[in-house]
């Protein structure tokens, strides 16, 4: 009996021209960024600033770290800038699944951090409280929905997996029994993870960060990209293009962005992921695919999808393809892969079949940061004038939060729980340098897909993981 293609087969596809039906009419902007309530810009800095604490960089990390910075010194100048628009980059393109690990899952984390993991488990557990319990006493209204996210085997060897991590926080869900809770021809089992996980609207969630940090006093400059940071002794002075802040206390969280310390350039490297969504599904539509309750999805590959239900019943459908272009180049015209857009939408109608001619309104893409143990990291520099917090690898809506607590203790010289952890402490190995990178990760890439299809590291990822790296999408 022959065996069962992979459920993503790349030689097998759907119908080329059901695919750019459904493509046809997506504009090339993220969904998210268009709501009518999003914000107008502050005003870009012009001249110079004085600061007790600068933050350089306006997504998440940035605004945790001015809001919780404010709200522990209401005396304190807090001063944030941000490049170009709160929500512009990763924090409004992403998928909005709030994640209280801090490891990129249990398996990553008992790889990196194997004797820290009751300290890190805890640690999440009280960061995730923090941050639901943020939103509602400063009344940010992300659309926080906590119905949990569903990891669901597409692959025969994948079902025991997901048995094997049971636990009594997950319930697991055979074949007959997952079909109650949402259907597809491509699943063969699930795991529902109740306890920290939910979903948010990313862009909301900025903008409310954005908004409770302006009310408590925090100076926000938007459109103004910081190009150098200098020690000058008692202070650091943060050049921009029409000014400068002088600051005490420096806090970098610049994403995947170039790092103002350059010791730090090869310790992350930006890769671009890409989703699409979906027209709002109708009421026999939903029907169709059974999937009534707002809890999040992503199949149980390395290369997994992503995907979630929004208010409005869209399908936001992201992942699998992880795109590191050649030279780690940053350019707005990455935003946009007509073929990884293709693949997607492959990908979705193969799971989905039942959605008949299904159109996706938006179609786009964004870079994250990605460092080789796939879990963010902290630490000091400038003697403990800057901290930075770098590294979280797609796992950063609620992770954020953190860093950005870690960064204070590390500013203030705090010995806590965080600063003492290796994520504060040690580095991740640094990413070879060009021209060696872009054939490294290609080589990976496909060793990965092949780990996938058969349910087995070959000697790539094996050897891969001996020596510290980690890889994943």
């Amino acid at each position: 009996m022959a065996a069962t293609p992979p459920a993503y087969d790349q030689d097998i596809r759907t119908d080329e021209q059901r695919i750019r039906r459904a493509l046809g009419g997506a504009v090339r902007t993220p969904f998210w960024l268009e709501d009518p309530g999003r914000p107008a810009p502050e005003p870009a800095l012009n001249g110079s600033a004085e600061a007790d604490l600068l933050v350089i960089g306006g997504g998440y990390c940035g605004l945790w770290t001015a809001l919780i910075a404010k709200e522990a010194d209401p005396s304190g100048e807090v001063v944030l800038v941000e490049g170009n628009e709160i929500a512009w980059a990763a924090s409004g393109r992403n998928g909005g699944f709030v994640e209280a690990s801090l490891t990129h899952g249990t398996e990553n984390g008992r790889r990196h951090f194997a004797d820290e993991l009751p300290i890190l488990d805890s640690l999440a557990a009280e960061n995730f409280a923090a941050f639901e319990e943020t939103l509602v006493r400063h009344g940010i209204e992300a659309e926080f929905v906590k119905e949990g996210v569903l990891a669901v085997a597409t692959e025969p060897h994948q079902v025991e997996e997901l048995r094997a991590a049971t636990t009594a926080a997950t319930t697991f869900y055979d074949r007959e029994r997952l079909a109650g809770l949402v259907r597809s021809p491509l699943y063969r089992a699930g795991l529902m993870q109740h306890e920290g996980a939910a979903l948010v609207h990313p862009a909301k969630l900025a903008w409310g960060l954005k908004a409770a940090c302006l009310r408590l006093g925090v100076r926000i400059f938007e459109n103004t990209p910081v190009t150098d940071i200098k020690d000058e002794g008692a202070t650091i002075r943060a050049a921009t293009w029409a000014g400068s802040v002088r600051a005490g206390k420096v806090a970098l969280a610049t994403n995947g962005f170039p790092s103002l310390l350059k010791r730090n350039r090869l310790l992350t490297v930006p890769v671009y992921d890409y989703a699409l969504m979906t027209e709002p599904l109708t009421g026999a539509q939903v029907e169709a695919i059974g999937w009534t309750r707002r809890f999040g999805i992503s199949d149980a590959s390395r290369q997994f999808h992503y995907y979630r239900m929004t208010s409005d019943n869209r399908i936001l459908w992201g992942g699998y393809d992880v795109v590191y272009h050649r030279g780690g180049t940053i350019r707005p015209e990455h935003d946009q892969n007509p073929e990884t857009f293709a693949r997607l939408a492959d990908h979705f109608l193969r799971t989905f079949p039942q959605l008949g001619d299904i159109r996706f309104s938006h179609a786009w893409g964004g870079m994250i940061d990605m460092c080789t143990q796939l879990a963010a990291f902290q630490g000091r520099a400038m003697g403990g004038k800057v901290a930075y917090s770098s590294g979280f690898t797609g796992l950063g809506v609620a992770a954020t939060r953190y860093g950005a607590t870690v960064m204070l203790d590390l500013l203030d010289g705090r010995d806590t729980a965080r600063t003492r952890l290796k994520m504060a402490r040690r580095k991740p190995l640094p990413v070879p340098p060009e021209p060696v990178l872009y054939p490294a990760v290609q080589i990976i890439r496909n060793a990965i897909a092949r780990a996938d299809r058969s349910g087995r590291d070959g000697f790539i990822l094996k050897a891969a993981n001996a020596v510290g790296f980690s890889f994943d999408s």
